[in-house]
């Protein structure tokens, strides 16, 4: 698991706390919420401190293992190798479409020439309305 090597190579302790939210986020193949992480991994280790989790999982951001988002009220974390991926979600429904990174490489594009900022668009929601609520 590439998560558990990036640990150790940035000179952080390898805990079993640390492992079984590492293996949590290795084995849900789509996003999941803190409570979900927590959840599954006290069915394992029952005395786990919620702290224990939500700073394990600021680590594991912080040293690029996950990514960290917002899905309407909820923030999500998904394994970073899955790649940079947006949602489109609608307003009327909650449908949620996953978009791909290329589509917003003309907008990174233009951000960047037009103001010369750097935009991290690692992982974008947009909020609309789909096709079949639009008919």
């Amino acid at each position: 698991m590439s998560c558990l090597n990036t640990i150790k190579q940035s000179g952080y302790k390898l805990t079993l706390q640390r492992k079984l939210v590492v293996d949590v986020i290795h084995s849900v193949p789509a996003h999941v919420t803190a409570e979900e992480i927590i959840n599954k991994v006290q069915e394992q280790f029952p005395d786990i401190n919620r702290s224990t989790v939500y700073r394990t999982l600021d680590l594991l951001e912080s040293i690029g293992c996950v990514v960290k988002s917002k899905i309407d009220d909820q923030t999500v974390y998904h394994h970073s190798d899955e790649g940079h991926h947006h949602h489109l979600i609608c307003s009327r429904c909650g449908q949620r479409i996953e978009c791909s990174d290329e589509m917003l490489a003309k907008l990174r594009c233009d951000i960047q020439s037009e103001y010369g900022f750097t935009p991290n668009l690692s992982h974008m929601v947009i909020n609309g309305i789909c096709a079949d609520c639009r008919k």
